[in-house]
């Protein structure tokens, strides 16, 4: 699998991490129009350096229908929806479906959140056409191992799809570049 390339508007300690903990297990749904928008600014900001690929899309990391149901949302779409309307890239919000639930990722280290997403994603065969004409960039809340990102990225590059990287609000300081935030690196995945 190719390099994914990840931006991210933060890093996730202190305050961003609060904020994040507090949209998903406190139910403060509202502050991700905020995230979503300040990610938004940064990938604006990110691609007046980069020359044009094309049409590009948007797909939010999606929840397993069962997680869905207990938080009410997913975080990861409600910050796409900001996103977007910032940057006026098209939302493919059910272009990938979580098809396994999986453990907390938090609770586990580097090779148990390989294994743990390795079959967790599918892509919506309804989406497929349309995904194909475009390049896509995942977006989620927080990127620590690269995990999800990669197994999401195997799934539609499986389809057929292009996946270029993946735009989040914070990144786990082990990731960090430089002392730089907003980031921007490529990774490797770990197979």
């Amino acid at each position: 699998m190719a390099d994914l390339t990840v931006m991210s508007w933060g890093r996730y300690e202190g305050s961003l991490r609060q904020i994040i903990s507090s949209l998903k297990y406190t139910g403060h749904a509202d502050v991700a129009q905020f995230l979503g928008a300040e990610l938004g600014q940064t990938w604006r900001d990110g691609v007046k350096s980069e020359p044009s690929v094309g049409p590009v899309a948007i797909v939010p990391i999606p929840l397993h229908p069962t997680k869905l149901q207990q938080r009410g949302f997913n975080q990861a779409d409600l910050l796409a929806r900001s996103f977007c309307r910032l940057t006026r890239l098209p939302l493919h919000s059910d272009g990938l479906r979580r098809v396994q639930a999986t453990q907390p990722q938090h609770s586990l280290g580097r090779s148990a959140r390989q294994q743990n997403l390795a079959q967790a994603f599918d892509v919506n065969p309804k989406q497929v056409s349309a995904l194909r004409k475009t390049t896509v960039w995942l977006l989620d809340d927080i990127f620590t191992t690269g995990a999800t990102a990669q197994s999401a990225a195997h799934t539609l590059r499986r389809h057929g799809i292009a996946v270029a990287g993946i735009c989040t609000v914070a990144r786990a300081i082990a990731w960090e570049t430089d002392a730089n935030c907003p980031a921007r690196s490529s990774i490797s995945p770990h197979r």
